[in-house]
């Protein structure tokens, strides 16, 4: 079974636009295609590398988010756990790469090829490319 899930999508949309709607946290909820995120406080917009961020989840339970992955306007990954806990070994990420006509192209992965804990795969499994791929074109249409 694969366990790295990713979309590609080219858009005319500019790479800063939707770069700033996925590093600030309070944003994620708008174009979450799993619709999983129920909110995260204003002011936690991402850095860089080390930093930290917190969502709350539609069932009401809290998620660290650590970035592992940032290049400013191009790359930014996380690996979520419960406050105070262990990674259990999921990662999220985003690329914004500019092609030669001006486009584009957006990549979004879920890798959960390092996910340890056995009662996470089920939901892990059910995040599919068309949940990724929706996240893609809500992002998008929010950007434009």
């Amino acid at each position: 079974m694969d366990r790295v899930v990713s979309v590609e999508v080219v858009t005319d949309v500019s790479p800063d636009a939707l770069f700033a709607l996925v590093a600030d946290p309070a944003r994620q909820p708008e174009w979450d295609g799993n619709d999983n995120l129920a909110h995260a406080a204003e002011g936690q917009r991402v850095h860089g590398v080390g930093d930290l961020f917190t969502t709350t989840l539609t069932m009401g339970a809290d998620r660290e988010n650590h970035v592992v992955e940032f290049v400013e306007g191009r790359l930014i990954a996380w690996r979520p756990s419960e406050p105070g806990r262990p990674e259990p070994g999921h990662l999220w990420r985003w690329e914004f790469e500019v092609l030669d006509d001006g486009r584009t192209r957006i990549r979004h992965t879920y890798d959960w090829s390092a996910l340890t804990d056995e009662s996470r795969h089920e939901r892990a499994r059910n995040t599919t490319s068309e949940k990724l791929r929706a996240s893609v074109e809500r992002l998008v249409a929010l950007a434009s």
